[in-house]
């Protein structure tokens, strides 16, 4: 059964196929981008189907989506706590920049909750039109 730390591990190398890492959650896992819905994505991705269509999503607007520089700061068999990167190209061609920071807690080996963390200010001038301008007030 994996640990909190393998899943985090699996995770970050696993982003950019869908499938596996859908495959990682459980049936009821979900990951929580805290105000991400400010930028019009959901704050709340619930369940493998939901987890792998985010998933998709977002390797549309960024192709060669992966994290890089992934360290574990904190691993108790059932939490991890890590930061981890990227450093890639939208299909704009904007710079997607990122350092992420996950709480990772995981129960019978699969992921049931990662909250992460992310600069939203870079992330709309990456992926919005408008950029920080399309920010709703």
């Amino acid at each position: 059964m994996r640990s909190a730390r393998e899943l985090m591990v699996a995770y970050t190398a696993t982003i950019a196929d869908p499938d596996a890492t859908a495959a990682l959650f459980a049936d009821d896992g979900v990951i929580e981008l805290p105000y991400v819905s400010s930028i019009g994505r959901p704050p709340r991705i619930a369940g493998p189907d939901e987890i792998r269509a985010f998933i998709v999503g977002l390797l549309e607007m960024v192709p060669d989506f992966g994290f890089d520089h992934v360290e574990v700061f904190i691993d108790t068999p059932d939490q991890a706590f890590g930061e981890y990167s990227v450093e890639r190209r939208t299909v704009t061609g904007r710079p997607f920049s990122q350092l992420y920071a996950g709480r990772l807690v995981a129960a019978n080996g699969k992921i049931q909750l990662l909250r992460e963390s992310l600069d939203l200010v870079r992330a709309a001038r990456a992926v919005l039109p408008g950029g920080v301008a399309d920010i709703p007030a």
